[in-house]
């Protein structure tokens, strides 16, 4: 994976990869909030195509995601709580794998930061509260597997 990021004006750059290119403006959106919006959107796809993958619907999908940031430079990211809420035509077991799939395993963003990031989770599948305030082990992933998925995020 290669990107170029070109100066263009003020603080305004222009991101080139392989696939497309955009403007990140930073006083509008800062390169952590791009950073986060990634990572959500890398997780929150591994669900909608494991769903997918197993013949289930996924709707109402949102994710929030709240960061603690340390004080001090570098101010990375001391804790990322992410809280899954969307509705589908699986019971709740299977939703909960595909969240814990994304986490543990497929989310090349969540796991990049893992081993220096306090990671947690709740899932709220079909108005109920499946998991709350689950934390991810740190380290490796976890064996959920749940077949290989073409992730936007490889």
């Amino acid at each position: 994976m290669k990107v170029t990021i070109t100066h263009k004006e003020d603080m305004k750059f222009e991101a080139k990869t392989s696939k497309s290119s955009f403007i990140i403006d930073c006083p509008v959106i800062s390169p952590v909030e791009y950073f986060l919006s990634g990572l959500i959107t890398c997780s929150a796809t591994d669900i909608v195509l494991l769903a997918k993958k197993q013949n289930y619907t996924v709707s109402d999908l949102v994710v929030d995601g709240d960061v603690v940031r340390a004080e001090s430079h570098p101010c990375k990211f001391n804790t990322l709580h992410l809280t899954y809420n969307f509705n589908s035509d699986a019971d709740d077991i299977i939703a909960a794998r595909w969240v814990m799939a994304s986490v543990e395993t497929y989310c090349s963003t969540i796991n990049t930061i893992r081993d220096s990031t306090e990671i947690s989770y709740t899932i709220v599948h079909n108005g109920v509260t499946v998991r709350e305030n689950e934390k991810m082990i740190s380290g490796a992933g976890s064996n959920i597997d749940l077949g290989s998925i073409d992730a936007c995020c490889s």
